[in-house]
């Protein structure tokens, strides 16, 4: 039988590996443990996220805290200055294709006032009259839009563009449209008579207009049919949400229904100008870096000093039996109007609001629709 020596070095280092070895067994209990506990966090991290994700899909959209979250963290990093390079909001990119004497200027008004506080470029069109665009417009406008330094809001009364057929980005769109007749009541007056920052400025704006029509009485219009009182006049709002068709243009079906798709596929948010507060608070809980604090704002009195100038004066009302005809001249405008209104109060009642109807300022029912 052979037999071994264990010398003072052999003992020396097997009780440097036995160290060893138990070092490494605790170290292995560690990680062990460690790793128990980062699969428990993320165990907990997916199942918030599930439950965010339900959360999304059954209020429409973002909970409050997580845009609230998202958007301080985005002021937080751009107080770095050269630290951070800045963040995009997202979105970066709206485009306000304002339907005219649905409370544009009071909008474009607050919009002025909203962008250098919150540093986006505001590109406010001064082409008026062109709704209509052939396709080289489109493209052309288009192109030029989202060449627009972002973040960027553009507005402009035109006819809905769709950026997908031009295989551009799309944007974030919204809008806001109010009562069918009394949009054309405020249309109808104002351009015969203009508004407070001077009665001379419907000179400038219908130069063409012969006295007998613009002293026209509002009920022989509607009740003789005039032009103007009549369709295709009358189908004003459903075309600004149907698009650059041809039949966007007709008073029917197909223009309805399209115009309601287009809502549902590429509009953030349509609101009513009846009540204005709350479509200001839902734009500013949507798009809080275009829209935050715009309530304050437009409550304030230096939003006032500018807002009063732009009521139309001499409006009068038709009498029960114009009303009457109008309404049904303006069927598919209605059903156009109760559909975005019945969407905008789902949308307020997923994000938390309750409130109703509000009264409105007398310049948000006479706007001018033309700045």
């Amino acid at each position: 039988m052979m037999t071994f020596r264990t010398t003072a070095a052999h003992k020396r280092y097997g009780g440097f590996v036995r160290v060893r070895s138990g070092r490494v067994n605790r170290l292995a209990v560690v990680l062990l443990r460690v790793s128990r506990r980062d699969l428990s966090c993320c165990l907990s991290a997916l199942l918030l996220f599930c439950l965010g994700s339900v959360s999304y899909q059954l209020n429409g959209g973002s909970p409050k805290i997580l845009l609230d979250v998202g958007y301080y963290i985005g002021r937080f990093a751009d107080g770095f200055g050269s630290l951070a390079p800045r963040v995009l909001p997202f979105p970066s990119q709206v485009v306000y294709n304002r339907v005219g004497k649905c409370g544009s200027r009071t909008i474009v008004l607050l919009l002025r006032m909203l962008a250098d506080r919150h540093q986006f470029t505001l590109v406010s069109s001064d082409i008026h009259n062109k709704t209509r665009l052939t396709k080289l417009e489109q493209e052309n406008l288009i192109q030029n839009i989202s060449t627009t330094p972002q973040p960027f809001l553009y507005t402009r009364h035109v006819h809905f563009l769709n950026f997908s057929r031009f295989k551009t980005d799309e944007p974030v769109h919204i809008n806001i449209i109010r009562d069918p007749i009394s949009r054309f009541l405020s249309n109808y007056f104002f351009r015969r008579f203009g508004d407070w920052r001077g009665e001379e400025n419907h000179v400038v704006r219908t130069p063409g207009m012969k006295e007998d029509e613009r002293y026209l009485d509002i009920n022989t219009c509607i009740l003789e049919s005039y032009p103007e009182c009549t369709n295709p006049r009358l189908f004003y709002i459903i075309p600004y949400f149907c698009g650059q068709h041809p039949q966007c243009r007709e008073p029917g079906l197909w223009a309805l229904e399209t115009a309601k798709q287009n809502v549902l596929d590429h509009y953030l948010l349509v609101g009513v100008l009846e009540e204005l507060e709350d479509v200001l608070l839902l734009l500013e809980r949507l798009l809080p870096h275009f829209f935050s604090d715009v309530l304050n704002i437009y409550r304030s009195p230096e939003y006032r000093k500018l807002g009063n100038l732009t009521g139309t004066v001499r409006k009068q009302s038709p009498n029960l039996e114009a009303l009457r005809v109008l309404h049904q001249r303006m069927e598919y405008e209605y059903r156009f109007y109760h559909f975005i209104r019945a969407q905008f109060h789902q949308t307020k009642r997923k994000i938390g609001l309750k409130s109703g109807p509000q009264r409105l300022n007398k310049q948000d029912q006479t706007e001018d629709p033309l700045t």
